[in-house]
């Protein structure tokens, strides 16, 4: 029997690459753009705006500049549990949803990738359940890791960066998962299994 762990309460899509700028890049969320519901696909994600506008996310593969990498990182996930924790350490400048995940799962509790190793199951609008599997850590950036610590743009890497990204691993940044069924939209209010 399939465990409930929550309601989606975000949906967003990267209209473009959050990372700018030249080396040493920085971190800018302004491409965030919160939707009320996705079609998921095999390619990835696709928002459905309010008015009909349909936005391809950074890591669809159809994206003009995408990021996709072979399909493992077309869907990506979060939780507010760990949002709660990111804000302990860094600060509440690290609002949910700012680390760009396209959904965001109100949890009580966090999740290691060990806890979703078997995918997780997202009700779909017309009540279709869809599995998505694997579920991977999303890796943390060192441009993410530099905006949560509020490092300095022209500051050199230290420690603290290295810590930082040990912190944000494992998937407290939250995860990759890949959709192989038929589109189907999703939106927010559904709830959440574990597979």
């Amino acid at each position: 029997m399939e465990q409930a762990i929550g309601i989606i309460v975000r949906l967003q899509v990267q209209e473009s690459s959050l990372k700018v700028g030249g080396k040493p890049r920085r971190y800018d969320p302004a491409p965030l753009r919160s939707v009320p519901a996705l079609s998921l696909g095999p390619a990835g994600v696709v928002g459905l705006a309010e008015h009909g506008e349909s936005i391809v996310d950074v890591h669809h593969h159809d994206h003009p500049s995408s990021k996709n990498r072979g399909g493992e990182n077309g869907i990506s996930l979060g939780f507010t549990a760990h949002y709660r924790e990111m804000r302990r350490r860094f600060g509440q400048h690290l609002a949910d949803g700012i680390a760009g995940e396209n959904i965001l799962i109100e949890a009580d509790r966090q999740f290691a990738v060990e806890d979703l190793a078997n995918g997780v199951v997202v009700e779909g609008a017309s009540g279709m359940q869809l599995e998505l599997r694997p579920v991977i850590v999303a890796a943390p950036c060192v441009e993410f890791s530099r905006y949560a610590l509020k490092f300095p743009d022209g500051a050199r890497p230290d420690a603290t960066i290295t810590e930082a990204l040990r912190f944000l691993d494992a998937g407290m940044r939250g995860f990759y998962a890949t959709y192989a069924g038929e589109p189907a939209v999703v939106e927010i209010g559904a709830r959440v299994f574990l597979s």
